[in-house]
């Protein structure tokens, strides 16, 4: 039995522009790949389509789906690339009916068993982790999916059901390093955000799964909100076989907080060193959970970027949003990353609620006080599963366009603010941190420090100047 994922793009970037992301930023996407891994593991046959790497047509994409042979096609989506997954699935039936449809990830775990009664051409969703669930699906026939916990079916009443509430996998360890090799061109199509990287090729990680706090923002539906994680020695591993394997020299840790159990990372680092694993690495940390000691540990053992989730310059906003720190901890956290001879990236966030225009100016006044080497600013968007998600009308005007849900569209605007407000200042973010004398140095030293980064811009240089002519940065 065949089982072949599928991985939409689901673009709708920016109006009146050609998406260039992902000549410039393109992981390879690790839940499909685990579960795949997974599926490998217990003798299922996978192929994998990612139309992220290589766009196709919606006809080209059923044309390779139904020549697989595939028994099943499981899609894996977030909100925003959601209705291209229900327009692949609908010409799907129309044209192989007998091919079961299963959705998972983020917008099926927030939506819930209600998807099916709006979307005909989906069968089946995965609520919550894949791996244990999409191996009892297959290995049943998608027979007595009521007996399987964490499907969402069509109940006798043609009404969406849900099978019941599937236990997490509590040791990370038992389960195999993501399927890598079933991406085509792999590592050579995938690589880390321009700029970011010391070396190439390059790929990213994800050690663990969860997160303890509650921000607004965070749709923590698919892997609740405990904290599992992969051990020092899996880890380790894990960048060898890559390294090995592939011959990659630069990793990326996506977890949402890699620092957060400060033991493992202690033996992790030791053990790097141990083995004499020469791979780079970047992680994202918070704040609280960064020291002078533990810095250094992460510089020794080769990390080589810090990303930190800032979100505001301003307390009340920050108060209101995510546990509260202390603004001017912040820039002596962030120093103390440079001094111990990292470079240090700032995650920022403009048209929380709450916010006005002069909040949104403290944050652009406040990051341009911090010493970071980089920022990335998105656009507050209310997520399916966010706490915020249940009253953010009461906050301001919410668009909810799936379409455009992908952090880089206004789709919520403040109440006392415009959409062009948020635009015009988002712009302004951007344009007064990059036009800086010391910021512009600094990406001049990537000319040896990030040599591929250089090739790669480049060798896109008429797409880039194409899109710089019609922004305002």
């Amino acid at each position: 039995m065949k089982v072949l994922f599928l991985h939409p793009h689901g673009s709708n970037w920016l109006k009146g522009h050609n998406d260039i992301t992902t000549v410039f930023n393109l992981m390879p996407p690790l839940g499909i790949l685990g579960i795949a891994a997974w599926l490998e593991k217990n003798g299922i046959d996978v192929e994998i389509i990612d139309g992220y790497a290589a766009q196709q047509t919606h006809e080209a994409m059923v044309e390779k789906i139904i020549a697989s042979g595939c028994y099943a096609v499981c899609f894996s989506c977030t909100t925003s690339s959601f209705p291209e997954t229900d327009r692949i699935a609908t010409l799907l039936k129309q044209k192989a009916p007998e091919i079961v449809t299963v959705l998972g990830g983020a917008h099926a775990c927030t939506i819930g068993e209600t998807l099916l009664d709006s979307y005909p051409a989906l069968d089946y969703l995965v609520i919550g982790e894949g791996e244990n669930t999409m191996l009892e699906l297959i290995q049943s026939g998608f027979t007595g999916v009521e007996k399987i916990p964490g499907v969402a079916y069509r109940g006798p009443d043609g009404k969406g059901a849900n099978s019941g509430f599937r236990e997490l996998i509590q040791n990370l360890d038992t389960l195999p390093f993501p399927a890598y090799h079933l991406l085509p061109n792999f590592p050579k199509r995938y690589k880390l955000p321009l700029f970011s990287y010391p070396k190439s090729p390059n790929t990213s990680i994800i050690s663990s799964r969860g997160c303890p706090y509650s921000c607004s923002y965070c749709d923590r539906s698919v892997f609740s909100r405990g904290f599992r994680f992969n051990s020092p020695e899996y880890i380790l591993e894990h960048v060898a076989m890559l390294n090995r394997n592939y011959g990659i020299r630069h990793v990326f840790f996506y977890d949402d907080l890699f620092t957060f159990d400060r033991k493992r990372v202690a033996e992790f680092c030791a053990l790097k060193e141990k083995k004499r694993i020469t791979v780079s690495y970047n992680c994202i940390a918070r704040l609280e959970h960064v020291d002078a000691e533990l810095l250094a540990l992460l510089k020794q053992s080769g990390c080589w970027q810090v990303n930190f989730g800032i979100e505001s310059g301003d307390p009340e906003i920050l108060k209101k949003h995510r546990k509260f720190y202390g603004l001017d901890e912040v820039g002596q956290k962030l120093l103390m990353v440079r001094k111990a001879g990292m470079r240090v990236k700032g995650l920022f966030m403009v048209g929380l609620p709450g916010e006005d225009e002069a909040a949104i100016r403290r944050t652009i006044d406040y990051a341009l006080s911090l010493p970071l080497d980089e920022i990335n600013v998105t656009k507050f968007t209310p997520f399916p599963g966010a706490p915020v998600y249940k009253t953010i009308r009461e906050f301001g005007e919410f668009d909810e366009n799936w379409e455009l849900m992908n952090c880089i569209n206004t789709v919520f605007v403040p109440r006392g603010m415009t959409r062009q407000q948020i635009d015009d200042l988002y712009d302004e973010f951007i344009r007064r941190f990059y036009h800086r004398s010391h910021i512009n140095i600094g990406y001049a030293k990537m000319l040896w420090k990030s040599p591929h980064s250089i090739y790669t811009f480049l060798s896109h240089l008429p797409e880039i100047l194409a899109f710089q002519l019609k922004q305002k940065w």
